[in-house]
């Protein structure tokens, strides 16, 4: 056994080709038949090109950046039509000192509670929005606001979105705060009794909250 060269003639443009005389037989058609054509694809692809569609888009006239930081916010019949994204109102401390009165910082950023029977809107029954008080974010309509006789302003469900439940490291009680900024409210109780459709009597600070009366402009 043993492998054998074969050299083509200098003028060919052949190159050395090395076999096995045991496997195979090398002939002149051998070296001199052309290549085999690649088979023919069995398949057909067709591509149809579209034009492109075209992306609508609105913008608010405060421009594309402005719109990731605020939004509009309405009542209208009844309705809010719009409400800031949970988190886009962050501050540092010091920003919210500067922002809020001592009382409303010592309840929305240190989680204070006021005095109850004393805060405006325990017995306040007026159709709007309540707004928070430290970013503007609307959190309950006036019709989910019901007299509970606690002392304090009682919802018994917020807007979507528009609250946070955190449970209290205690474990007594749940916490609810804005959203949007992380503003303190009050907290949440369930399975008290009142004739409710949720059963939850969200208790809530008045300095907490800013009401806001129906406005036939959705813009203000």
């Amino acid at each position: 056994m043993g492998l054998h060269i074969l050299r083509s003639s200098p003028l060919s443009s052949s190159k050395t080709i090395i076999f096995n005389p045991t496997t195979i037989t090398p002939t002149l058609s051998n070296l001199l038949r052309p290549p085999s054509p690649k088979p023919a694809s069995l398949f057909r692809t067709h591509f149809t090109t579209l034009p492109p569609k075209p992306i609508a888009s609105v913008i608010p006239a405060a421009g594309f950046a402005g719109s990731l930081h605020r939004s509009k916010r309405s009542f209208r019949g009844g309705v809010v039509v719009a409400m800031a994204a949970p988190g886009s109102d962050q501050k540092s401390e010091e920003e919210w000192r500067t922002v809020l009165s001592p009382e409303q910082f010592r309840i929305l950023r240190q989680k204070g509670t006021e005095y109850p029977g004393t805060g405006e809107y325990d017995k306040f029954f007026e159709e709007g929005i309540y707004n928070c008080a430290g970013c503007g974010t609307p959190l309950y309509r006036s019709t989910t606001k019901f007299n509970s006789g606690c002392g304090w302003p009682a919802f018994y469900e917020g807007l979507p979105g528009a609250i946070n439940f955190n449970p209290d490291p205690d474990g007594m009680r749940t916490e609810i705060t804005c959203a949007a900024c992380g503003g303190h409210l009050g907290h949440v109780f369930k399975g008290e009794g009142f004739p409710t459709p949720t059963d939850e009597r969200h208790c809530v600070n008045s300095i907490s909250l800013k009401f806001a009366p129906p406005t036939s402009n959705p813009s203000q």
